[in-house]
């Protein structure tokens, strides 16, 4: 199944590791952390504010790479709290099933998540990692 992951640079250690726990049992994570490093963006590399930043060529492959897999995945994954960014990938992902394309989506609860009325998007909301995964399972 290939897997994004909707979520915030402050979860990066959330997001590495449920990455790889996804991975080892066979499926394809389509990770923005990965993305960024690999591409050595300006997350890493520092060389621009970030106004200089969005507005370049280097952040127009993250931008593509974020919202490509949030409408292509086969599930999506939201790790909280996130941000702006975050949530706008969850409503391009729920935004498919206007075309007929159900995709589920996930979200794995934080202390501090705010996703309000929105929450409505997913199609379960879970506490712990573990409980993710187990439902996750049942969708192969």
């Amino acid at each position: 199944m290939k897997i994004y992951i909707a979520s915030s640079w402050k979860n990066q250690h959330a997001v590495e590791m449920l990455t790889a726990l996804l991975k080892a049992k066979g499926h394809s994570v389509m990770s923005f952390v990965e993305n960024n490093y690999g591409e050595n963006h300006n997350h890493v590399t520092k060389k621009f504010d970030f106004e200089t930043w969005v507005n370049s060529k280097e952040s127009d492959q993250s931008f593509d790479f974020d919202t490509n897999n949030a409408m292509t995945c086969d599930l999506l994954i939201y790790v909280g709290p996130s941000g702006k960014d975050a949530a706008a990938e969850c409503g391009l992902c729920y935004g498919q099933r206007l075309s007929g394309r159900f995709i589920p989506m996930m979200g794995l609860y934080a202390k501090g998540e705010d996703f309000g009325l929105m929450r409505k998007l997913f199609d379960g909301w879970y506490e712990r990692y573990t409980e993710l995964l187990d439902d996750i399972e049942k969708l192969e």
